[in-house]
């Protein structure tokens, strides 16, 4: 081997966060739902999520 078929050394300490990792940090923006608030998609989507919650538990 020639001096330019050296090995690269890595620290596998130092390589950061994986995307997976980097795509679950929070930006620290907490989002309150409010009733009142709420567009008719908002309300289609609550009513798909509890559709979907009623369906998980009755296969469980």
């Amino acid at each position: 081997m020639g001096q330019n078929h050296k090995p690269i050394k890595r620290n596998k300490n130092n390589q950061g966060l994986s995307q997976f990792e980097k795509n679950l940090q929070s930006d620290g923006i907490d989002v309150e739902y409010s009733e009142e608030l709420a567009d008719t998609d908002d309300l289609e989507a609550q009513a798909r999520a509890n559709a979907a919650d009623q369906r998980a538990k009755r296969n469980n």
